[in-house]
């Protein structure tokens, strides 16, 4: 019984030792691409911002971080990986693109815009893979190769500058916490139900969390766009609650071909003073399904107090803002 027990013993440290031989290396594939990524959790996530591109929305010089940020993720998947992306691309390379993807086996999930009146347009590619991580990065960066996606080996990121918003309070009406990244503050908001492509569990870094940007645009005003990950029960609902707060939807669609639960993706646009954006986004996710409680609520008044402040006392609005335990 003892050498029964030895050998099992032995054949799971075997067993242990082979998965972790067996995990992808990362580096590899950040080389074959072209971009070095970083790990959010196990996924090795690889941003390709758009920098090349100068792109303006109704007068405002849009940021690779608002809105011009392709990216792909990639997650172990037994001996092999999966891979899901969305990739930033002018009209002109579209077709040029999607052939290479194509004649190599990746996958198109969706094609699309994010907003309108963008000069130059831009449009939305989403792929997704199965296969050696390596092979798949190598192919995405013979597609990428046809694009003027800038695809160079990246070296440490510069100190995030001082954002000209108010972000503690930004993120008190959102209840939620945000990151200045490229100019831009992000707010990544995980759905409460997990989300299965194909029975695998997609997770926030593989496009399936609830993304909110915000740009200062001077003056005490933000521009904003993202995009609201949805039921079918919650899209007409968010999209009642950005019209009544003066945030235009730009977009509806799907990402994914064998999601479930069916999500779409509603994305939005918004310039204006910053307190207004932030209690109409937050008018928006108070219709949607989240992880978690939000961490700040508001009284039954406490939206039209948060967007009209300069009518309201400083102990009003601070009521307002203040955080619930």
């Amino acid at each position: 019984m003892r050498n029964v027990i030895a050998m099992l013993a032995t054949s799971a440290t075997l067993l242990a030792g082979s998965q972790a031989l067996a995990a992808p290396d990362w580096n590899a594939v950040g080389q074959a691409l072209g971009r070095e990524g970083s790990l959010q959790g196990d996924v090795y996530r690889i941003g390709l911002p758009r920098s090349d591109l100068k792109v303006r929305v109704d007068g405002v010089d849009i940021k690779p971080a608002l809105a011009l940020g392709g990216w792909l993720a990639f997650r172990p998947m037994g001996d092999q990986a999966m891979v899901m992306g969305d990739l930033v691309l002018t009209q002109q390379e579209i077709n040029p693109v999607m052939a290479k993807l194509a004649e190599s086996g990746i996958e198109i999930t969706a094609v699309h815009n994010h907003l309108l009146r963008a000069e130059p347009f831009t449009l939305y590619m989403h792929v997704s893979a199965h296969g050696d991580p390596v092979q798949l990065a190598t192919k995405l960066h013979e597609a990428l190769s046809v694009s003027a996606t800038p695809l160079a080996m990246t070296t440490a990121a510069a100190p995030a500058a001082t954002l000209d918003l108010d972000q503690q309070g930004i993120e008190r009406v959102l209840g939620q916490h945000g990151k200045a990244n490229g100019g831009v503050l992000q707010f990544s908001i995980s759905r409460s139900d997990p989300v299965l492509e194909e029975g695998m569990e997609i997770p926030d870094a593989m496009g399936s969390a609830i993304a909110i940007n915000l740009q200062p645009t001077g003056s005490g005003k933000v521009a904003t766009t993202g995009d609201f990950v949805l039921t079918a029960a919650e899209v007409n609902p968010v999209l009642k609650a950005f019209r009544e707060n003066g945030i235009e939807v730009t977009a509806l669609h799907n990402h994914m071909l064998a999601d479930e639960p069916r999500l779409f993706f509603m994305h939005f646009w918004a310039n204006g003073d910053a307190s207004k954006v932030a209690a109409g986004l937050r008018a928006g996710l108070d219709k949607v399904g989240l992880a978690g409680a939000p961490k700040v609520g508001f009284a039954p008044d406490c939206k039209e107090i948060i967007a009209q402040q300069k009518k309201h006392s400083a102990e009003e609005v601070a009521k307002c803002g203040q955080q619930q335990e």
